[in-house]
């Protein structure tokens, strides 16, 4: 029984040392440091982390398998805004200035690029950890 919830971290933790450590002393010798670790409550971070993760895991394909648009078509709205935005700021944007200068007309405004491109490599991590998930199915 596993009193401290911690025994899912030791045992991804002890079949990692068995890839890594060919050799039977060191591999025992990186066990029992393991060991002193979640003794010492060390890997219990780690253990939310996972936990999180699964969560999050879990979460993420309940809005993709839902039938409501608003639950599961909010990352194609996001990702439509930022290609819309990138469009006018790398495209229509220059035209319209160009064509504002030719004609002595106002300026188009520029977009604030550092929230748009936080925004977009959120969501193309996301869409790449997505693409590794269909891969490995």
């Amino acid at each position: 029984m596993n009193l401290t919830g911690l025994g899912s971290v030791f045992d991804f933790g002890s079949k990692i040392i068995d890839k890594l450590f060919p050799d039977p002393a060191q591999r025992d010798e990186a066990k029992f440091k393991l060991l002193q670790l979640q003794d010492q409550g060390e890997l219990r971070e780690f253990d939310t982390l996972i936990k999180s993760d699964e969560n999050q895991t879990e979460v993420l394909v309940k809005d993709a398998g839902s039938d409501k648009f608003i639950q599961y078509g909010w990352r194609p709205y996001i990702g439509w805004i930022c290609g819309t935005g990138l469009a006018y700021q790398f495209i229509l944007r220059p035209i319209l200035t160009w064509t504002a200068l030719m004609f002595d007309g106002p300026v188009a405004p520029p977009l604030e690029l550092d929230t748009l491109i936080s925004l977009l490599a959120g969501m193309l991590g996301l869409a790449g950890m997505r693409h590794i998930e269909k891969l490995r199915k």
